[in-house]
């Protein structure tokens, strides 16, 4: 392996102090080829084995804190990973690009070096990465740093350069310039580090943001230095440590036996499925495998199986947020989520409430009051947009029904009727006596009771379902009658039926098919003469006033 030297603090170097990248370049041993040392030493003029070249591609990236992803699509797009040719002669292009990463026109560097050490190429394309991600007339993302893939969209098209060619919009119709470099490079990237199962965020791209000359050679203006996506945003999946929490991004992914596409499947995972990270990831155990992804060791959440992942079908898991009760007067809800993330509330696919959760993940959104029963979802929004799952909430009945309505009782009624809440429980109260029924679905109800005297006081409450009692609803009965007489024991022995009704009525008793008759005096007392009776005979009687008007009957049964 040749002893390569190389920067530390390249970025402080080069921007504070305006040091060249050779000088940068002499300041200390570089490290990241010795991390794949176990594929062996570097062969003169021959390019290493795909997954050695993975390996090399991948560290030095994050040695330099550029997501690999980035720098495998970049050394694709310029070699095909290559850096020498079939005849072992170093890759060279027209322009003068040499090597891998087709280092051109870099006075800076050792051009034979660039020729011949594939770790010298490497490394000087992955230095001109950061200092482009470095460059303060480039646009950024906004709130989001150099782990976001997609921040790397600018720094990636001026590495080839910043010239009318690359602008991502045509000026002449706005339409997408799918032909400039940074936009193929995303392409590959896609393509090799996603298997096409990723779609990376979109730029909100307008014509006003680049100022440039058509044709011309002269590089482009940036009107506009800072984005935001609103699209979600994907973060390098080569940062996850062991017992970090991830989810599988679509259906149909084989959780394999070893870090090979050829080993054995032990699962097939569903999206969203979640897995632990259990280690390092690990290149593919097939050398010549061209496959650019990683493997990560993972478990079920349950522990009880492990195996192999590609990382191209992994992101970070998001938990659930947490929601307190909601219940159908309140207008606001409430909860706890990861700090300053995007709550939104929705019913069915109406966003009905949304805030931004503080710095300790507590949030409190305004919503419209829900009806009882309602079920609402929860759910946020990361800083790099992507969504969380949905947690569910159902709207409690804390809303006692209204007092009930009750049609008129009389002194002859015996049913009390009226509306109420749909299906609730009414009980009515009579003389220390209680009477219940439900309610049906149209909220009518029907209660059967015993002939109550003009004048007595009914009180009627509803209870619904979820035990909330309304007010008390009270009622006098009205006069449609005389009251029911009131009728004194009577025996085998008795000869005159004796009782209490309304003064001066006419009291009517029925025996059998026989009918005997009396008038109450002024005071309402009424003694009526009958013939002694066997016992258990039922005797009838009512009341009839002046008008006609007749009571309800009172039965009585002779006594022993």
């Amino acid at each position: 392996m040749k002893s390569i030297i190389v920067k530390v603090g390249l970025l402080t170097c080069f921007v504070f102090l305006g040091c060249s990248f050779k000088e940068a370049f002499a300041d200390m041993t570089m490290s990241w080829p010795s991390k794949c040392s176990s594929y062996g030493e570097v062969i003169p003029n021959q390019n290493p084995s795909p997954q050695h070249m993975n390996c090399l591609l991948t560290n030095a990236a994050l040695e330099a804190k550029i997501p690999p992803e980035v720098v495998k699509a970049v050394a694709s797009k310029e070699s095909g990973w290559r850096q020498f040719d079939q005849n072992g002669q170093p890759v060279v292009t027209q322009d003068s690009g040499i090597g891998i990463m087709q280092i051109t026109n870099q006075s800076n560097y050792d051009q034979q070096r660039l020729k011949e050490d594939i770790y010298y190429n490497i490394q000087a394309g992955v230095e001109t990465l950061v200092s482009m991600y470095n460059r303060i007339d480039l646009p950024k993302i906004k709130d989001v740093g150099s782990d976001v893939i997609e921040n790397w969209y600018f720094p990636v098209m001026a590495y080839n350069g910043t010239k009318p060619v690359n602008s991502p919009l045509f000026q002449t119709d706005g339409s997408k310039n799918t032909n400039a470099y940074q936009e193929k490079v995303f392409a590959l990237l896609e393509q090799d580090s996603f298997l096409q199962d990723t779609k990376l965020g979109l730029y909100p791209f307008n014509t006003v943001d680049f100022e440039y000359q058509t044709g011309s050679n002269e590089n482009i203006v940036f009107k506009k230095m800072e984005y935001t996506l609103t699209d979600q945003m994907h973060a390098s999946n080569y940062f996850f440590q062991t017992g970090d929490k991830v989810s599988v991004t679509t259906d149909g992914v084989k959780l394999r036996s070893q870090p090979s596409s050829t080993s054995s499947i032990l699962k097939i995972l569903g999206k969203n499925t979640g897995l632990i990270i259990d280690g390092d990831f690990k290149y593919d155990q097939t050398l010549g495998s061209i496959n650019q992804f990683v493997w990560y060791p993972v478990k079920t959440e349950d522990q009880k199986l492990a195996g192999y992942i590609s990382s191209a079908y992994i992101t970070k898991k998001l938990d659930l947020p947490s929601v307190n009760p909601l219940d159908d007067n309140d207008l606001f809800l409430t909860g706890k989520a990861p700090a300053n993330v995007k709550i939104q509330i929705m019913k069915g696919t109406t966003l009905i409430g949304s805030t931004v959760a503080d710095a300790n993940g507590f949030f409190k959104a305004g919503i419209p009051i829900q009806k009882a029963g309602t079920q609402l979802s929860v759910a946020y929004k990361d800083n790099l947009n992507a969504l969380s799952p949905s947690s569910t909430i159902t709207a409690a009945d804390k809303t006692a029904p209204l007092a009930p309505i009750v049609n008129t009782v009389t002194n002859k009624s015996t049913i009390i009727s009226g509306k109420t809440e749909v299906n609730a429980m009414v009980t009515v109260a009579i003389a220390g006596k209680t009477y219940t029924a439900k309610a049906d679905r149209y909220g009518n109800y029907k209660i059967g009771i015993q002939v109550q005297n003009t004048g007595t006081t009914i009180s009627i409450i509803a209870k619904d379902g979820a035990g909330n009692v309304s007010q008390v609803r009270k009622t006098t009965i009205v006069r449609e009658a005389p009251n029911v007489p009131t009728v004194n024991a009577v025996n085998t022995k008795t000869t005159a039926v004796t009782g209490k009704t309304e003064k001066n009525a006419n009291v009517v008793i029925t025996i059998g098919k026989k009918i005997y008759t009396a008038k109450a005096n002024a005071n309402g007392d009424y003694k009526v003469l009958i013939p002694k009776q066997r016992a258990g005979t039922k005797i009838y009687v009512i009341a009839k006033d002046a008008r006609g008007k007749v009571s309800a009957i009172r039965t009585v049964s002779v006594l022993k």
